[in-house]
């Protein structure tokens, strides 16, 4: 008989399969994407179905009083690999300037290293400013990847330049909020 707490909960359940699928999204997008394109749509569809587990898994622990060490380390990886995985794609396929997704993979990555080498001592939970930044960067990328990212360009301000600069603006504000919060 399994403990309330166990590791493999239907929460953390979730989370493992929103990493395992993220790998076939990515596919998928780098295959099929064409900006401006109606197939534009059914990734962004997909991209929002990957994402939305992210608040599934944590009202599912929450709510059944499951949560757990594996939860919060897998949780913020889970976002790491769609999120920044899905800005790698698009800066391969030249829809977002890698000088943006190197910020912001740098970031990440420098994130999640420090998580791992102090949860001997503390798990550390997303902070408020890490899951704003989350949904700002995951709106970010849902522009680039609808058609909207070619019907909506402005001479004067390109919506996407703003999206962009707003999630690395974001993106390093959390690290910054992150470690003073950590404390």
């Amino acid at each position: 008989m399994s403990k309330r707490n166990d590791a493999l909960n239907p929460a953390n359940l979730i989370t493992i399969v929103r990493i395992a699928i993220t790998p076939v999204f990515l596919w998928l997008l780098f295959t099929y994407f064409v900006p401006g394109k109606d197939i534009g749509w059914l990734l962004l569809l997909g991209f929002i179905a990957i994402s939305a587990t992210d608040g599934l898994d944590g009202a599912i622990a929450r709510k059944r009083n499951i949560v757990t060490k594996l939860g919060k380390i897998l949780d913020p990886i889970a976002d790491k690999v769609l999120i920044g995985g899905t800005f790698a794609v698009l800066s391969l396929l030249d829809q977002i300037d890698w000088w943006a997704t190197i910020a912001i993979l740098v970031r990440e990555i420098g994130m999640t290293l420090y998580r791992l080498l102090v949860v001997k001592k503390k798990v550390i939970a997303a902070s408020a400013s890490g899951k704003t930044k989350t949904i700002f960067q995951s709106v970010a990328l849902g522009y680039f990847i609808s058609p909207l990212n070619k019907l909506w360009f402005n001479e004067t301000f390109d919506i996407g330049f703003g999206l962009i600069y707003g999630a690395v603006f974001l993106t390093w504000w959390s690290a910054i909020k992150y470690f003073q919060e950590s404390r």
